[in-house]
């Protein structure tokens, strides 16, 4: 039988109520939530390490608002990271957002989390595809393939799919480490 008391309330982590919260970590909370408008999945976990987790929550903000990527190349790396590590609350999170927000079709979402060959019709997502998928995979990027995302993506571009990558491999990673389950419940803090 399974101990309940192991497990908290966002997979292992056990969250600190917002009006219980030391100084630091309410600080942390409140930065987060001004420029994210919430405080979402892995970031309620971040809280645990406030330093850090404001160095860190706006290179998810930037990426939310500022990057040089469509929302739909966002969503596009961001499955193949979580597909990548297996992280299955994140998939199941990316796989509604990458429909819904990057309007991307659903069976081409679905063959991402899978880990199954895809195309796009668009130029910019086929290359971002293409270059992410080899980073993902640890494969190189070849100089054909290097020339074909500068011409469309721009070395910006470029530097965001390389970056997304690590930025969503750290996310899978803090919800690896807690456990969340697909299903976890991610309203906790914000209700």
């Amino acid at each position: 039988m399974v101990d309940s008391t192991d497990f908290g309330t966002f997979g292992r982590y056990r969250e600190t109520p917002v009006a219980d919260m030391p100084a630091d970590m309410r600080d942390a909370y409140d930065f987060t939530k001004g420029l994210r408008g919430l405080v979402p999945g892995p970031h309620r976990i971040w809280l645990a390490n406030p330093t850090l987790s404001k160095m860190i929550v706006p290179t998810g903000e930037y990426y939310q608002r500022r990057s040089t990527l469509t929302k739909a190349e966002i969503e596009i790396v961001t499955n193949l990271v979580n597909a990548r590590w297996l992280s299955a609350y994140a998939s199941y999170e990316h796989e509604k957002i990458g429909e819904v927000q990057g309007h991307l079709d659903p069976e081409k979402v679905q063959r991402l989390i899978a880990g199954l060959p895809v195309s796009f019709d668009d130029p910019r997502e086929e290359v971002v595809y293409q270059v992410a998928y080899a980073l993902v995979q640890s494969r190189p990027v070849s100089l054909g393939l290097y020339r074909k995302a500068k011409e469309r993506i721009g070395d910006a571009g470029l530097v965001d799919v390389a970056v997304l990558i690590g930025w969503f491999t750290m996310v899978c990673m803090t919800l690896a480490a807690f456990d969340v389950p697909a299903d976890a419940d991610a309203t906790g803090l914000d209700q």
